[in-house]
């Protein structure tokens, strides 16, 4: 299905510029770099910050993303890295448990473009990861710039979707009595 085209939606526009943190696993350097630089002319052409982290392979992506949305202040997230299936089953754990992490981070209010590649030979991996050619990296960095507006447009910049840690640090519970005849 190489051939067929393919709808993308228009990029999003921001009032004040996003802040977003890309997490990369750079265990195939040449695939990662190649992701990084559609990911970032993505971002940049969106007009958002931008910070690059590094982990040590796909497994740790969502953990680092996790960590940097309770201790951080970043609007957005785009997980970059590469998996290759090799002679063993530890592709399938890899390829499952990096995008399972990945949507449950989603679905708990992190604005999370997923970059992470999941294909049998480096050849597939590169033409995926080429800024000129499939660009996934600008994929994966368009889709956090879609979940940000909508974030946006159903809150504030900065408010998150489910508990925050100030509101679990208060020991708030979710249906909780808070004294005042509401409820948290």
């Amino acid at each position: 299905m190489a051939g067929q085209s393919h709808y993308t939606l228009p990029r999003p526009e921001f009032d004040t510029a996003p802040k977003v943190l890309i997490v990369v696993a750079p265990f195939y350097r040449d695939i990662a770099d190649g992701l990084l630089a559609g990911a970032r002319a993505e971002l940049e052409a969106a007009g958002c910050t931008h910070e690059t982290i590094e982990v040590p392979g796909a497994l740790e992506i969502g953990p680092a993303i996790g960590i940097a949305g309770r201790m951080s202040n970043f609007d957005g997230y785009v997980a970059l890295g590469c998996v290759i299936r090799g002679e063993t089953t530890h592709y399938e754990t890899v390829c499952n448990d990096s995008s399972r992490a990945l949507t449950l981070l989603g679905l708990s209010g992190h604005c999370v473009g997923n970059g992470i590649l999941t294909v049998e030979t480096h050849e597939q991996a590169a033409v995926r990861a080429d800024p000129g050619g499939q660009n996934k990296g600008g994929g994966a960095a368009a889709a956090a710039l879609h979940l940000m507006a909508l974030a946006r447009r159903w809150g504030s910049a900065r408010k998150g979707v489910g508990f925050t840690s100030e509101r679990l640090m208060a020991g708030g519970a979710a249906g909780a009595d808070t004294g005042d005849g509401s409820t948290a």
